[in-house]
């Protein structure tokens, strides 16, 4: 049985950060309504076009991603008669999930108050850009710029000198991380309600996201009163370890090294390159040395290391003792047979996403399509008791669709 087996969320949200804790919650186990506008759906459905990638028709993964596994009701909660049909859905639910920002919540009756007079057990959680407090919690926001831009990370990875700042990597890169920390919150206060009996107002930002990702160069900087600087591209990664940076193959691929201890491994590595004799440099003797003599050491490796392909040092080193891995894009990930061991790719119908990165009992989930818009109002709001003539009186007045 799936840990979240019996539990039932309701989803009022749109767009990828807080519909990807759906999803996660939905991987788990957990039964997933989402509830979208009765005319418009998720913005998210027309979402096609992500940095140079476009997708044309369905299955359409921007969807995909972050709504697998739940189901679709179409709601206008504008109206008296469809609040009342989302408030039947909230008194079966145990959470209640929302992106909608306060005045927004305040607008359609679904802030903390309202939901909790309704159903006054449900654990109720909020993701946002800026956080629940503060003068800026009004304020909405995309992982782009709360969680990319405003928390640190677009200019810690940006070079001296460079033209712009990077740009995130990929879409919803923020939101996933984000949902994710979400799902992990919302499961937590489920456990403490089990327990306590006690529910518990759950929030997750962007922002706070964001600077949790960048915790450990954040402190650092706050330690010491500076910024982290972006190495220049192209440059070796650490001044003092020639065992931790990026290396060039022949084909024009890279490799990482990433060997704290580089006293430890050298010899290890001068084996498995071809350059045993190295291993007895005093340059390179103790982890001193290789500090003080860095430069030199990157030199050979580069050297030595752009002498074979990629995939000729992947075989060579197969039974390197050091960390390493090889540098990979979106696309060559799924060709990786360690990806493939671990299930970390999964099929959900006619598509394959990216499986979240929890396993229980060393089980891939099972990974479900995401729902037709509305496709399952009928379905539910029968589930809710209504019968058909309801039905009919409730899609006339444009409160269900």
């Amino acid at each position: 049985m799936k840990p979240l087996a019996g539990i039932r969320i309701l989803e009022v949200a749109m767009y990828g950060f807080v519909p990807s804790a759906g999803a996660v919650l939905a991987d788990w186990g957990a039964e997933v309504i989402k509830v979208e506008h009765a005319a418009t759906g998720d913005p998210q459905r027309g979402l096609r076009q992500t940095g140079n990638l476009r997708v044309e028709g369905d299955p359409n993964p921007n969807v995909e991603h972050a709504n697998r596994g739940k189901r679709s009701i179409g709601l206008d909660m504008s109206t008296p008669e469809g609040r009342e049909v989302l408030y039947d859905l909230t008194r079966r639910a145990d959470v209640f999930l929302t992106s909608f920002l306060p005045g927004a919540r305040r607008k359609f009756g679904i802030d903390v108050d309202e939901i909790r007079a309704v159903n006054p057990n449900v654990v109720y959680a909020r993701g946002s850009a800026l956080g629940p407090r503060g003068q800026e919690a009004d304020r909405g926001g995309y992982d782009m710029t709360a969680f990319w831009a405003r928390a640190g990370i677009a200019a810690t990875l940006t070079p001296p000198d460079a033209e712009g700042m990077i740009s995130p990597p990929g879409p919803a890169f923020g939101d996933t991380i984000s949902g994710t920390n979400l799902a992990g919150g919302i499961a937590a206060a489920l456990l403490k309600r089990e327990r306590t009996g006690e529910p518990s107002v759950v929030d997750v930002s962007l922002l706070g996201s964001g600077l949790w990702s960048m915790g450990h160069g954040i402190a650092v900087s706050q330690h010491l009163g500076k910024p982290m600087v972006a190495a220049p591209p192209g440059k070796h990664g650490s001044p003092t370890n020639p065992l931790s940076g990026l290396y060039a193959t022949a084909d024009g691929r890279f490799l990482a090294f990433v060997m704290l201890q580089p006293a430890k491994f050298w010899p290890d590595v001068c084996r498995h390159i071809g350059r045993p004799e190295l291993a007895e440099d005093p340059r390179f003797a103790t982890a001193e040395s290789i500090a003080a003599n860095t430069a030199a050491a990157v030199e050979v490796l580069k050297k030595a290391l752009a002498q074979h392909t990629l995939a000729e040092w992947a075989e060579r080193f197969g039974t390197l003792a050091g960390p390493w891995a090889p540098v990979q894009d979106s696309l060559q990930v799924g060709v990786d047979a360690q990806i493939r061991a671990n299930e970390y790719l999964r099929p959900a119908g006619d598509i394959e996403l990216v499986a979240n990165p929890v396993q229980f009992d060393l089980t891939a989930p099972d990974l479900q399509p995401a729902p037709e818009f509305a496709a399952e109002t009928d379905q539910i709001l029968l589930e809710l008791g209504l019968d058909w003539d309801r039905i009919i009186a409730l899609k006339t007045a444009g409160a269900v669709t």
